[in-house]
C-alpha cells in the first residue's frame, strides 16, 4: 500500500507510513488529522461546504493498526454543517475531531479577501531537507521541506515549506484542507525550544482555523513554541501558500524528559 490509509466503509487499514518520531508504534498527529477532515468533507451537506475549522483532540496514542470510523452530524445548516469524527482501535476511541464546515461562496467574494501578504521567500529559495524520522516509510518522511528560517532539531522559531508526496487515503486525491491539517501537526517539530535527544514534547491536540482553502502543492509553516514551567506548552503557527496566509494552528504540549 502506498497510500497511508486504505478506507473500506467504516474500517481502515492503517499503513506504517503513518508514523510519528516518538513511537514507531504510534502515528503522527497529522495522519488523523488529515484522515478525519477526509470523513467530514463526505458528509453529505445542505450547500457546497469547506473546512473552516479542525479541532483535534488525541485521546490515546493513535496505533499503526486497524482503525474504525464513526462520525455524527452535530449542527446541520444551510451556512455552516459541525461534524464530530471518531476514530476507534479496538473498541476504544483513540481520537475524536469536531470539523466545522462553512457555505463556499462565489466569485463576488474574491474582492473582499483580506489577508497577510507572504513575508518569507518562497519554496525555490528554500535548502531542501528531510524531517529527521525514525524510518524512511514514517509520515514526516513523505514530505519535501525547502527551510527558510530556522531548523527541524535546532531551538526556536521557523518558516519551513512542506510538499507531500504521498496520498493520504488510498485512490483518493489529498484536498487542500486535507494538506493544510496534515502540515499544521509538525509546528512542535519545527520550531522546538528543547532537544529531541533529552525531551519529548507531545501534542495532546490540534487546532487549525482556514479563512480559505490553500492552493498548489506547497504550504508555509510559520512556526513558533512557547514554554511554561511546569511541563506545559504550546505550538503556534501561521499556515501560507503562494498567495499569502490562510490559516492558523495551535497544539497544546506536553513536555516530558526521556
Amino acid at each position: 500500500m502506498d497510500s497511508i490509509f486504505r478506507v473500506e466503509h467504516d474500517s481502515v487499514t492503517v499503513s506504517p507510513f503513518a508514523a510519528g518520531p516518538w513511537n514507531p508504534g504510534m502515528q503522527h498527529g497529522g495522519a488523523p488529522a488529515s484522515l478525519c477532515v477526509w470523513v467530514a468533507e463526505r458528509v453529505p451537506a445542505a450547500a457546497p461546504m469547506r473546512v473552516a475549522r479542525l479541532t483535534l483532540d488525541l485521546l490515546r496514542p493513535v496505533p499503526i493498526a486497524p482503525l474504525h470510523i464513526r462520525w455524527e452530524i452535530l449542527r446541520e445548516g444551510k451556512k455552516i454543517q459541525l461534524v464530530a469524527v471518531h476514530l476507534e482501535a479496538k473498541g476504544v476511541e483513540v481520537a475524536r475531531a469536531s470539523v466545522l464546515r462553512v457555505r463556499a461562496g462565489g466569485p463576488e467574494f474574491a474582492a473582499i479577501e483580506r489577508a497577510d501578504a507572504l513575508d518569507v521567500a518562497p519554496p525555490e529559495q528554500g535548502v531542501e531537507r528531510r524531517a529527521p524520522e525514525r524510518s524512511a516509510t514514517s509520515f514526516g518522511a513523505g514530505a519535501t521541506l525547502r527551510v527558510i528560517k530556522g531548523e527541524f532539531g535546532a531551538p526556536g522559531p521557523a518558516a519551513i515549506w512542506f510538499k507531500y508526496n504521498r496520498t493520504f487515503v488510498e485512490g483518493q486525491a489529498n484536498s487542500p484542507a486535507m494538506l493544510a491539517a496534515a502540515v499544521a501537526d509538525f509546528s512542535n517539530g519545527i520550531s522546538s525550544e528543547l532537544t529531541f535527544d533529552a525531551w519529548t514534547f507531545i501534542n495532546a491536540d490540534l487546532s487549525v482555523s482556514l479563512s480559505r482553502d490553500p492552493e498548489g502543492e506547497w504550504i508555509l509553516l510559520n512556526a513558533q513554541t512557547w514554554l511554561g514551567n511546569d511541563g506545559g506548552g504550546i505550538a503556534a503557527a501561521r499556515l501560507a501558500d503562494r498567495r499569502g496566509y490562510f490559516g492558523r494552528a495551535v497544539q497544546n504540549l506536553v513536555v516530558e524528559k526521556r
